[in-house]
């Protein structure tokens, strides 16, 4: 199963983005991505890449889908491929971020 992840966008530099998925930030490459983006901008990730530009809303509505499905489904495989595809495969608890408020302002 493939997953898109969608995230906010911290810093550009060049063809990488710094990318903000429920707390975790991640290099995104830019290379594919279907219009300019800015820090603020959401993108929609698949394998590293941001594959789109995405309106705010819909990136917080889906999110909101993602949170959900995290807190009543964590052993769902859905919900483990999120948290794999947000975590890069490393530690795929994410339960205690995923509250975190994506228009909040960075730390």
């Amino acid at each position: 199963m493939c997953l898109g992840v969608p995230g906010r966008v911290v810093e550009v530099h060049g063809a990488i983005a710094i990318v903000d998925y429920w707390g975790v930030r991640r290099e995104t490459r830019l290379d594919v991505v279907d219009e300019p983006v800015a820090p603020g901008d959401y993108v929609l990730n698949h394998v590293g890449f941001a594959i789109r530009k995405i309106p705010a809303a819909e990136a917080r509505e889906t999110l909101a889908l993602y949170e959900q499905l995290l807190r009543e489904a964590p052993a769902d495989l859905m919900g483990m491929g999120v948290r794999g595809e947000v975590r890069g495969g490393r530690d795929t608890d994410v339960r205690g971020d995923i509250a975190r408020d994506p228009e909040a302002p960075d730390a």
